[in-house]
């Protein structure tokens, strides 16, 4: 099975796709969106289909107390409008603290901080949907 893993922000939508056998993740692409998430949807729809993907994977942020705060409820809002364009089903993964791991990576790789703006939500996706790729054996 592949996998489509998300990351959605504010202003951009980190993403990342799984190898044909659903083990191994890897960073896509980020996708800027100003939130203009009607737009957005269709992009991922298109990615759904272009790129042949079985199941989504969409971060979940909660807060660390476990309680749902305006990103989790936005998460929740983009899957429900996800599932009216898509047959394929869409898995929450909980993404607490996911682009703090990402940036953190970044850093310990020594990659430019101009570099990691551009690239950290797409190392967040990929975190996001190996941890559930891993959650599943």
């Amino acid at each position: 099975m592949k996998y489509l893993g998300l990351d959605l922000g504010s202003r951009t939508l980190g993403i990342a796709i799984s190898d044909n056998l659903g083990i191994i993740a890897n960073n896509y692409k980020v996708i800027r969106h100003n939130e203009e998430y009607d737009k957005l949807l269709m992009e991922v729809k298109s990615l759904v289909y272009e790129l042949g993907i079985d199941a989504v994977v969409l971060g979940f942020p909660k807060n660390m107390n476990n309680t749902i705060g305006p990103k989790g409820k936005l998460s929740l809002e983009f899957k429900e409008e996800l599932e009216k364009l898509i047959d394929q089903p869409i898995y929450l993964q909980d993404e607490r603290l996911s682009t703090k791991s990402a940036t953190d990576m970044l850093i310990k790789g020594n990659v430019s901080r101009k570099k990691r703006k551009k690239v950290v939500d797409s190392v967040a996706a990929t975190i996001i949907l190996q941890t559930f790729l891993d959650r599943r054996k």
